[in-house]
C-alpha cells in the first residue's frame, strides 16, 4: 500500500491520517476497508471479466531516483468508479486498457512520471504481453522525430511481443500529458493516459503538491470492447462517467483510493490538473481563491495571474493552480460546475467533485459521515 494519503503528490502520511481522526479507533469505527475489498459491482459467475486484476490509484514515479529510466507496461483490467449501487451510473467499467510503471500495479491514469529539467528519460514501452499495438506520445517537451510515438508519421508502432525504448528529453519545464497514440480515440477512452512532471531546476516545491487527471467517458466504449451488446461510435459519444483521477464522488473523497486534497492551515497547495477527456472542465474551488500559475508547460506570469476560483482546463491543457489554505478549517468541495458532470447518470451529486479537507476537521462526526459516504463501511 502506498504511505501517503489522498490525492498522489506530497501529502498525508497514513501515520498522520490515523492521528487526525482520532486514531485506530476512528477508523475502525468507519470500518476502514483496503482497495481489495471495495465492494464495487463484481461480474457474474462465468464472466471471463472476472479473472482480470482491478485497477489501483496511480503511484508517482520519481524517474531521477530511476537513474532516467522508467519501463511502461499495458495490461487489461477492470475500473471500479465508485461504490454503491445507490449512486447511479455505472459502478464499474468492465474493461480497461491500463498503464503500470516498472512491477507496479496497473492504474486509470497511469503513472505519473516525474522528473527534473535538463534530465532526460529512457522510457521503455513494454508490450510483450499485449494483444495489440501500442505507442508512447509525450505532450509539451521538444524531442526528436522518431521518439514522437505517432506510428502514422514516425513509422514506428509497438506490436504485441515487442518492447520499444523512447528517449523524451525533460527540455520544458511544467506538467505534461502523455498517451497512447494508437488508435488515439479509441485508446485513450480505454484508459491510457497520465501526467508527465518536469520540475525546473531549483524547483521549490510547496508545502502541498497534488496531481488529478480529470476525465469524462462514454461507458459503452468499455462495456462493448468486454463484449457487451451494445452501440457505440466515436463520432456518437454520449460521456455518462466524469472522473476525477479515474474515480467519481463519492469514491473520490475515499483517503486511499480517491483524490480527497488533505491540507494543514497556512499551508501553500499546489494542484497540478491535466484534462484527458475530449470535454471542457471548470474547475471551481468551494471557499479557496486560487492563482493559476503554470499552462501547458508555461509560466504564467506575476502580472498576469489574479485571483479565481474556477479555471476552465480544455482537452489536453494543463493548468497548475496555487492556493493558501487559510479558511476556516473545514470540508470544502473542488469540482466541475458544468453541474451535469457532477453526476453518476441521473444521481446527484456525483461525478467530477473532491473536496479540500482540512486535517483539523477530520476528527469529526461529518467526516466519519463522509468517509462512510466515500466507501469506509461500518
Amino acid at each position: 500500500m502506498a504511505d501517503l494519503i489522498g490525492a498522489p503528490g506530497t501529502g498525508l502520511s497514513r501515520r498522520e491520517f490515523l492521528a487526525a481522526t482520532g486514531g485506530a479507533g476512528t477508523v475502525a469505527a468507519a470500518g476502514c476497508m483496503s482497495q481489495s475489498t471495495t465492494p464495487a459491482a463484481q461480474p457474474s459467475a462465468g464472466d471471463s471479466s472476472s479473472d482480470l486484476p482491478l485497477t489501483s490509484p496511480p503511484e508517482v514515479v520519481q524517474v531521477d531516483e530511476q537513474g532516467g529510466r522508467v519501463t511502461i507496461g499495458s495490461e487489461t483490467a477492470r475500473h471500479a468508479v465508485h461504490p454503491l449501487d445507490s449512486m447511479g451510473g455505472p459502478v464499474e467499467l468492465p474493461r480497461v486498457w491500463a498503464f503500470k510503471a516498472d512491477d507496479g500495479e496497473p492504474s486509470v491514469p497511469g503513472p505519473i512520471l516525474r522528473t527534473t529539467e535538463g534530465n532526460d528519460m529512457e522510457v521503455t514501452l513494454d508490450n510483450t504481453n499485449a494483444d495489440m499495438p501500442h505507442t508512447l506520445h509525450f505532450h509539451g517537451v521538444r524531442k526528436t522525430w522518431a521518439n514522437d510515438g505517432v506510428p502514422t508519421t514516425t513509422g514506428i508502432t509497438v506490436q504485441p511481443g515487442e518492447k520499444h525504448t523512447y528517449t523524451i528529453p525533460a527540455n520544458v519545464p511544467g506538467t505534461h500529458f502523455y498517451h497512447c497514440h494508437f488508435q488515439t480515440h479509441r485508446h485513450i477512452d480505454m484508459g491510457m493516459y497520465g501526467i508527465f512532471r518536469v520540475d525546473p531546476k531549483g524547483y521549490e516545491p510547496a508545502d502541498k503538491e497534488y496531481f488529478f487527471t480529470i476525465k469524462d467517458w462514454d461507458s459503452r466504449l468499455n462495456r462493448q470492447i468486454a463484449g457487451e451488446d451494445v452501440s457505440y461510435s466515436a463520432r456518437n459519444r454520449n460521456p455518462d462517467v466524469f472522473t476525477i483521477n479515474g474515480k467519481s464522488l463519492p469514491r473520490t473523497l475515499h483517503p486511499e483510493d480517491g483524490s480527497p486534497i488533505i491540507v494543514d492551515q497556512g499551508d501553500t497547495v499546489r494542484l497540478h490538473m491535466v484534462n484527458a477527456g475530449y470535454m471542457s472542465h471548470p474547475m471551481h474551488t468551494h471557499n479557496h481563491r486560487f492563482q493559476v500559475v503554470e499552462r501547458d508547460g508555461g509560466v504564467v506570469p506575476e502580472a498576469a495571474r489574479y485571483e479565481q476560483d474556477v479555471t476552465n482546463v480544455a482537452p489536453a491543457q494543463r493548468h497548475t493552480v496555487e492556493f493558501e489554505a487559510d479558511a476556516d478549517p473545514g470540508i470544502y468541495l473542488m469540482h466541475c460546475h458544468k453541474v451535469d458532470h457532477a453526476m453518476n447518470g441521473n444521481v446527484y451529486p456525483g461525478g467530477m467533485v473532491s473536496g479540500i479537507v482540512y486535517r483539523e476537521a477530520m476528527d469529526t462526526d461529518i467526516f466519519a459521515e463522509i468517509m462512510g459516504y466515500a466507501g469506509y463501511e461500518g
